[in-house]
Parts: structure tokens; sequence; C-alpha cells
């Protein structure tokens, strides 16, 4: 029981730093900044990153790919992008909260379907709590072959109940996609452009789709270093932005809230974000293949953009944690 209690208050102490904050944190200095630069040199995967501070961009460096302003494929960054879609679909009305069963909003689903999909609800798709067999790894080539990928997902066996561990899998957030669209009558791309683009006045391209015509959930979004900024920034402000409130009160603090655990990195994950401590500091962070990331430190009132070359072979564990080291750096150096 004390131990129960313990683990409590860790948690809401860790949530609570997470959390945005008035105090004033010092910007990177010269010298750390191009420190980072240098260590960013060598990565020759890294594309681009842009430090923000206090809501204002105060480092930007462009060694390769696609520019600065241009869409570039983030992968599975996307994820954290389609959180903020839903939470924007949630505060305009479109789903009622992150407890509406995805049943109810998909309407039809495949006949002979194991009765515990009825109990998975748009928290368990944000927080990749499905329960059902992964898509990702192994099983991607035959998911994305298949006719139709959201039955597919969908009629997969159960390895865990909803609600239960992390699983990775994009096939969980492409039933996120589905339901979007059932529910809103609207493409993602759609409320993606008038939920997030306008508000944000960032470009959201169109980007792949299923056989069915839905727009790919959690993989192959197309935003800029720039508009990556932005989301970034709309979380460290909880959710305002341009003096609009786009995402629902406490969504932020609900997403950066440990649901479950990666199994290859112990880190939290919440609703679309990684929860971890960097240079112990807290920070949360989206991630996508081949070393595309966003890193919001509210504590440090920034927001951190690196994009790198997505093609395959993938870089692997390995990368992201070098990733991490250039945070490391710059916030070892603020202290």
């Amino acid at each position: 029981m004390r131990a129960s209690a313990f683990a409590l208050v860790l948690a809401c102490t860790v949530i609570t730093s997470l959390m945005p904050s008035w105090a004033s944190a010092r910007e990177p200095s010269a010298s750390a900044l191009q420190a980072l630069d240098q260590q960013a040199g060598e990565l020759n995967r890294v594309h681009a990153i842009i430090i923000a501070h206090d809501g204002g961009i105060v480092h930007e460096r462009h060694q390769g790919g696609p520019g600065l302003a241009t869409p570039t494929n983030i992968k599975s960054l996307s994820k954290t992008v389609l959180a903020a879609i839903t939470g924007a679909a949630i505060e305009d009305g479109i789903i009622d909260s992150t407890e509406q069963p995805l049943a109810d909003l998909l309407g039809e689903l495949p006949g002979g379907i194991d009765p515990r999909v009825n109990d998975i609800t748009v928290a368990h798709l944000l927080a990749l709590q499905a329960g059902l067999e992964r898509t990702s790894g192994n099983h991607y080539g035959a998911w994305v072959a298949s006719r139709n990928w959201v039955n597919d997902a969908l009629t997969r066996p159960f390895v865990d109940e909803p609600g239960g561990r992390m699983l990775y899998s994009t096939g969980t957030s492409h039933l996120l996609s589905a339901a979007l669209t059932q529910a809103s009558g609207e493409s993602t791309h759609a409320l993606a452009q008038r939920l997030l683009g306008g508000p944000l006045d960032i470009a959201i391209p169109a980007w792949p789709k299923d056989p069915q015509g839905i727009y790919f959930g959690g993989n192959d979004m197309l935003l800029s270093p720039r508009a990556l900024v932005a989301v970034g920034e709309l979380y460290r402000n909880d959710g305002i932005a341009n003096g609009r409130r786009i995402l629902p009160e406490d969504w932020v603090e609900a997403s950066w809230t440990p649901r479950g655990y990666s199994p290859w990195t112990g880190d939290g994950y919440g609703y679309g974000w990684f929860i971890t401590t960097l240079a112990e500091v807290p920070v949360v962070y989206g991630r996508g293949y081949g070393g595309q990331a966003l890193y919001v430190i509210p504590e440090r009132e920034m927001t951190i953009v690196i994009t790198s070359d997505p093609t395959p072979p993938s870089p692997g564990g390995q990368f992201q944690r070098q990733l991490h080291q250039l945070v490391v750096g710059l916030l070892e150096a603020q202290e």
C-alpha cells in the first residue's frame, strides 16, 4: 500500500513537471547551439534541426533533404500528429470523448468478429492498447498488401485485453483514422487541414490512402520541420494556439500520462507521445522511422524538431539514442 502511494505521488510529480509553466528558462547559448551543429554534422542521416524557445524559433540547421519549410515524410511520427487531430476532433464535437467505443464510431464491423472489439475505445487506439495482434514489424508487409486494411486489423487475434500492454501497431492507428472518417463524414486529411492546418497556419498535404480511400493512420504524413514545431508548441501551450483552444482542456496532461511502456526502451507511452527523462529533465517525444523526432521540454520552454533520411535501411534504435544525445547535450549546456 505504501509503495503504491509512493508510485502515485511520483507519477503526479512527473506529470506536473511536464505541464506548461510560467517559470522562465534560459535560451540555449550560442556555444551550445554550435556544439549541437557539430554533433549533428557527424550524423549523415540527419536532414534538419529546429530549436524553438519560449514560442520563437532560435536556431535552424539544414544539412540535406527537403528544406525547413518543405513537407517531408515523417513516418510514424504521424501517430503524434494523428493524436492531435483526434484531440481537436473531440474539441470540435465529432467524437464524444476518449472513452467512446471504436464500434460506435465505425458503425459496421466485419462478420464473425471477436466480441472484445466492442470493448476497444478511442483511448485504447491512441495509447496503442487495442489488444489486437500487431500489424507492424514482421506483419507489416502482409497487412499493407491486404485488400482491406481496416478489416484485416480488426480480425486479427487478440494477444491481450483492450487496455492491456502497449502493442506498437500502425494498424491500431489506422483504425483511429477510419473512425475519424466515419464519425465526421470527412477524410482524415480534410480534418487535419480544418482542425490543425488552418488554426496553426501550417500546410498538411495529402498523404497515402488505403484501398478503401482512408488516409493512412499513423504513417507517411507529410509535414515540414517548421510545421512540426507548431504542433509541438500547441502541446507546450496546453492546446492553445493564437489565443484559440484547439485541443480539449486536460488533453495535454492526459496525452503525457503513461498508459503503457515501450518493450524496447522502457519509455512510457500516452496518447501518441513517449514519456522519458533526458539529462534529469522530463521530456516527451514522438518518433518515426529513420530518425524523425519531435521533442517537447516544458521545463526548458523548448520544442525541438529533427528530420532525417526516411529511406531504408533503418538505422535502428541506436540512431534514436544518438538523437537523444543531441537533446541531452543541449539540456546540459542550458543548466
